[in-house]
């Protein structure tokens, strides 16, 4: 059985594009049609111009698709990384001089992934706490939904022009007392569109993307009202000629506000990885041929397709989840579904901008407020609660700290939390960042026996020995030496345990008969009862 599946395994390279053409640029064009009104609205929500949003998608389906390590991920800018790139423009002076010095920081940073990836360091998402993560994209969630919310209510933009998150929570309230009645409907039922959808999707009409479905009916509805004529300018998207504004927009004199540049740079660097590897494995689960992407190969990819972007004037990229996901689940192959969706991005802008221009803003606003919506649903805090109270700290922790500070303090705040509670609960200080690991081999099975602690800091050297361990055996994986296990490491040996049984093997974890579970989730952390 496994043989026959190898042998059908999609060719990659130019065979690959030959034998699943027509799969494959069907897909991609379903994500093209997701993709392009995301981009732009990304774009424009990060204070880009808005065209950059979809030089950030071209960039990353015609170049990136042809090197990335990783099969079924779409390549563009994200939602995720609104918050770095606005608040970078924003510190470096904001309008056009903010977006070029913000460039240069991204161009470093794309040096910075490409290192990343030469020095094998794919397994980084795994050094941080996963409850800080879901923590970070959920304040940035919030951060979206808060930002969009005068957009969505067509206010003029001066009045909230360099206000801060915080002061933009304070004034929502003014912003519905200045909201436009039609510009507002427009982004009332557009919203309601991009949140019912998904309830649709047993229907014919729900196959429709619903950002496509979006457009279709706010299109129309502004042409009826005349937007051109009666509203004010910032009620419609602009975007200009793509061949004049593609050119070298970089300026690296930003890095004379050297604590800015390095701050910026590392964010840059550290959440768009993060972001990307978290995706790329997400995505290797769904694949329904079981392949395994190479993730240094991947963040070498994501890092040239950014610094290539960032000198142009581009956004950052990432591997985007929800595009990524849209693509598997419509039946791509092979990496030619994402170099398809960059084409026609690259056709559509260069035939049809004035019909890009038609877009009202509050439409793309309900788009992105439907992003913040996933990223911070309540389901999020529930679930981590469900995982345990000190897991929900920490997710608190980390958003508090994201919207009263920013993204680095932020995820900061939340590892800090994290060290300190497995203080308190005993891990001893000398295997917070080495656990005692030791394997061996009898009769055809690997035992993997893990000293002290097993935490979220030294996971990366349990890592490194399991993926010693050859494929197609049975392995068993003894805890009973540890003081404490925590929920990250459960969940990441709970995802070794299903990459390793899907290539034959078996996989055990044993030892935990005298470890107390934090609560009544199976992957909830577990501390050792004192005898």
């Amino acid at each position: 059985m496994k043989s026959e599946t190898k042998l059908q395994l999609p060719s990659d390279g130019w065979k690959g594009l030959v034998e699943n053409f027509g799969a494959d640029a069907s897909a991609g064009f379903v994500v093209f049609l997701l993709a392009m009104p995301l981009s732009l609205g990304i774009a424009k929500a990060s204070d880009f111009p808005p065209i950059m949003g979809l030089v950030t998608a071209i960039i990353g389906g015609i170049l990136v698709s042809l090197i990335s390590g990783s099969r079924l991920t779409i390549k563009g800018p994200a939602a995720g990384l609104i918050v770095v790139v606005a608040g970078s423009v924003a510190e470096f002076g904001g309008g056009d001089t903010g977006w070029k010095l913000a460039l240069g920081a991204m161009v470093v940073a794309g040096l910075v992934q490409i290192l990343f990836g030469v020095f094998k360091l794919g397994k980084l998402a795994d050094i941080f706490p996963l409850s800080a993560i879901h923590g970070m994209l959920a304040a940035i969630g919030i951060i979206i939904i808060v930002k969009q919310i005068p957009v969505l209510l067509d206010v003029n933009p001066e009045l909230y022009k360099g206000m801060s998150i915080v002061g933009m929570i304070k004034s929502i309230p003014t912003f519905f007392a200045n909201f436009d009645p039609r510009a507002t409907m427009i982004g009332v039922y557009s919203l309601a569109i991009m949140l019912g959808w998904p309830y649709l999707k047993d229907f014919k009409l729900g196959k429709i993307p619903a950002p496509l479905m979006v457009l279709i009916v706010a299109i129309p509805s502004e042409l009826a009202m005349d937007f051109a004529h009666t509203e004010p300018p910032y009620a419609l998207l602009h975007i200009g000629n793509l061949v004049e504004n593609v050119k070298y927009n970089a300026d690296f004199s930003g890095i004379a506000q050297t604590g800015t540049f390095i701050k910026y740079v590392i964010m840059f660097a550290l959440v768009g990885t993060i972001e990307s590897l978290l995706t790329v494995k997400a995505i290797d689960l769904s694949d329904p041929f079981k392949r395994k992407s190479n993730n240094d190969k991947d963040l070498i990819a994501v890092g040239l397709g950014n610094t290539v972007s960032a000198l142009l004037g581009g956004l950052p990229m990432i591997s985007e989840v929800a595009r990524s996901s849209a693509n598997v689940t419509n039946g791509a192959k092979t990496r030619w579904a994402n170099f398809f969706h960059g084409f026609f991005i690259l056709v559509f802008v260069l035939v049809a901008t004035p019909v890009i221009e038609l877009i009202p803003n509050a439409a793309l606003a309900a788009m992105l407020i439907t992003v913040g919506i996933k990223l911070a649903h309540p389901k999020e805090f529930v679930n981590t609660f469900k995982i345990g109270k000190e897991q929900l700290a920490i997710f608190l922790v980390t958003i508090v700290f994201t919207i009263f500070e920013d993204l680095l303090i932020g995820i900061g705040a939340g590892i800090a939390l994290k060290m300190f509670l497995h203080l308190i609960n005993g891990t001893p200080i000398n295997s917070f960042f080495k656990a005692p690991t030791v394997v061996s081999f009898n009769k055809n099975e690997y035992l993997v026996e893990i000293d002290k602690a097993a935490i979220f800091s030294n996971f990366l050297g349990i890592k490194r020995k399991l993926e010693e361990i050859p494929a197609g055996f049975n392995v068993t994986i003894d805890l009973k030496n540890t003081k404490l296990v925590d929920h990250s490491v459960m969940e990441n040996l709970h995802h070794f345990q299903h990459e390793y049984e899907e290539n034959g093997g078996q996989v055990r974890i044993i030892g935990l008969e005298n470890h107390k579970p934090v609560s009544d989730h199976k992957l909830a952390s577990r501390k050792l009862i004192q005898t």
